[in-house]
């Protein structure tokens, strides 16, 4: 028996492992190299297990990773290597933590879910409100309830995905909201939660019409019944009582706390201990898929931003004033950039000192911000959203691009109105 093959035996001990240190550094910060090593080996191990489509994908944002950072550092730009490999590390944890909550759902999910139009709206405005509060979560609690076979259908991708990303727009849990108040420190909330919420709403109502009257596509979505939201509502109380007396524990820790306990008290099945067992010795590995393309997507990023910082003149705005047109400019380069891969908290920390210069509003750069976040993720194969439906629906990555091309030049579009409309008046 090779090395790999009796490390095998053991993934799902050291995926438990790896939440278990991420938790503990939270009180010894230098463990989360540790959590990075551990999450690598896992990756390592488990390669040759990975279905063709996340390999070759993997294979790709890896190369031209590596090749960039090669690149970078022979112009003088080295990110280290502390930074490089812990991009994205994360949101590692909290997915296992989450697949947990597998442990409560019902054994036979067959066919008890609603279809139809009236489904659609609910499952739409459900996934925008939970994952407002428990942010990325909601959409593997939802998602797994929804997967047959593990697999969502193109209507299931793409409600789950749009109506998760446009709580950015208004959301004060989401780590876009940090964000936009970091690097347009005199922003006012109130100026850019108008706005956001109505674009959030032209967000879920264009995904509605156009998944349930442009295509009529066949949807199932998530019941809501007092069995059914029992695990979000839980989750989401939890993440508010832990956040009001531990505020500065961040949502991806409170989530990593709250998720296996509740998941834990709220098995169905007895006796708890086997279960639990089997859990971590089959079924945890289930989240493979999303260590693979996580840690390669944070690679690449991290390529990318060394290219970026390799040619800063690129992003040279001296000279200019912060005008309609500069918001459109700006807009359509962090969405693309975010498209191709670029997490936007990187594309935002770039942007931002070079606009807030020419004296703009700090509202109406949130609220660029904002729109340049909720777009990018809600469209691309190679955010965090995108990632998580390929990697743990088995959604194709030239699916969720072309089915949201149009969603995201349109929205586009509305956030240049809204923009001219609201801000300049």
């Amino acid at each position: 028996m090779s090395m790999t093959n009796y490390l095998q035996r053991y993934t799902g001990w050291m995926i438990l492992a790896t939440l278990l240190l991420f938790i503990f550094s939270s009180l010894c910060p230098a463990l989360i190299v540790s959590v990075a090593i551990l999450a690598w080996l896992v990756v390592i191990i488990e390669w040759n297990k990975l279905h063709v489509g996340p390999r070759r994908q993997a294979k790709f944002l890896f190369a031209a990773g590596i090749t960039a950072l090669l690149f970078s550092y022979q112009q003088g730009v080295f990110l280290g290597w502390k930074r490089i490999i812990t991009q994205n590390l994360q949101l590692l944890p909290m997915f296992i933590a989450v697949s947990f909550l597998g442990l409560t759902n019902p054994d036979t999910q067959a066919d008890d879910l609603p279809k139809g139009k009236w489904a659609i709206a609910i499952t739409s405005f459900g996934t925008n409100l939970l994952g407002a509060v428990i942010n990325l979560s909601i959409l593997l609690v939802f998602g797994d309830r929804l997967a047959r076979n593990g697999t969502l259908t193109k209507a299931q991708s793409i409600i789950l995905g749009r109506s998760f990303c446009a709580a950015a727009w208004w959301s004060p849990f989401f780590l876009a909201a940090g964000v936009a108040l970091t690097y347009a420190p005199d922003m006012l909330y109130h100026r850019t939660v108008i706005p956001g919420v109505f674009l959030c709403f032209v967000a879920i109502c264009y995904s509605i019409i156009e998944v349930g009257v442009v295509r009529k596509l066949d949807f199932s979505g998530y019941p809501v019944r007092m069995e059914s939201m029992t695990v979000p509502f839980l989750l989401a109380a939890g993440v508010f009582v832990g956040h009001y007396f531990f505020p500065d524990l961040g949502m991806i820790m409170l989530i990593c706390l709250v998720a296996p306990p509740a998941a834990i008290i709220l098995m169905r099945n007895r006796p708890r201990r086997p279960l639990l067992h089997d859990f971590i010795n089959n079924r945890i590995t289930s989240t493979v898929s999303q260590f693979v393309l996580f840690l390669t997507a944070g690679l690449f990023s991290s390529g990318i931003t060394s290219i970026i910082q390799v040619y800063p003149q690129i992003f040279n705005f001296e000279g200019s004033t912060f005008t309609n047109s500069l918001f459109a400019i700006i807009s359509a380069l962090l969405i693309f950039l975010g498209l191709i891969g670029l997490h936007p908290l990187v594309g935002i920390s770039v942007i931002s000192p070079l606009l807030l210069p020419l004296n703009p509003d700090h509202s109406q750069i949130a609220f660029l911000f904002l729109t340049c976040w909720a777009i990018s993720t809600g469209s691309s194969p190679l955010s965090g959203v995108g990632l998580v439906l390929c990697s743990r629906y088995r959604v194709s990555a030239r699916s969720v691009l072309m089915n949201n091309f149009h969603y995201a030049v349109f929205m586009w579009v509305c956030a240049n109105l809204v923009n001219i409309f609201y801000f300049d008046t």
